[in-house]
C-alpha cells in the first residue's frame, strides 16, 4: 500500500522530482542537492508550495524550482549574503530574496556555491540566535 502523498518524505519527492524530470534539468537539480548537502550536512529537505524541494537550516536556505529553461536556486535570504564569486545573476532588485538561474550546460562553481550555502547557514543561525535572547 502507497503512502498518501502527504505523508511521503520530502527526499522521496525530490529523488522523484529528479527522475521524472529526466533531463539536464533533473541532473542539475541532483548536482545542486548534492552540493547542498557537502557545505551543510545537517540541512533538512523539504517539500512546499505544491511541488518545491527547499533546504532549510535554522530556516529556508534555498529553493530548487525547475523551469523550462532554467534550474532556479532561490536563497530566502539571498540580498542579505555576500556574493564575492557573482553567483547571484536573477531576482537582483528584490530587497530580500536572490537567486541563481542555471541553464542546460552552464557549470556550476561548486566552491563558490558551497561558500554561499554556508553563508546562509551562518546567517540564518544569527537570526535565530538573535531572537532567543
Amino acid at each position: 500500500m502507497s503512502q498518501p502523498e502527504t505523508e511521503t518524505p520530502a527526499s522521496e519527492r525530490i529523488d522523484a522530482r529528479i527522475e521524472e524530470l529526466g533531463d539536464w534539468r533533473g541532473e542539475m537539480l541532483a548536482r545542486l542537492r548534492c552540493l547542498i548537502h557537502e557545505a551543510d550536512p545537517e540541512v533538512v529537505e523539504e517539500w512546499k508550495w505544491r511541488g518545491v524541494p527547499v533546504w532549510s537550516h535554522d530556516g529556508i536556505l534555498c529553493t530548487g524550482e525547475t523551469y523550462k529553461q532554467v534550474v532556479k536556486m532561490t536563497f530566502a535570504r539571498g540580498a542579505a549574503l555576500e556574493d564575492p564569486s557573482g553567483l547571484f545573476n536573477a531576482s537582483l532588485e528584490g530587497s530580500t530574496r536572490r537567486a541563481i538561474d542555471l541553464r542546460e550546460g552552464d557549470r556550476i562553481d561548486a566552491e563558490a556555491l558551497k561558500a554561499l550555502i554556508r553563508a546562509a547557514v551562518a546567517l540564518n543561525r544569527a537570526k535565530k540566535k538573535g531572537r532567543s535572547k
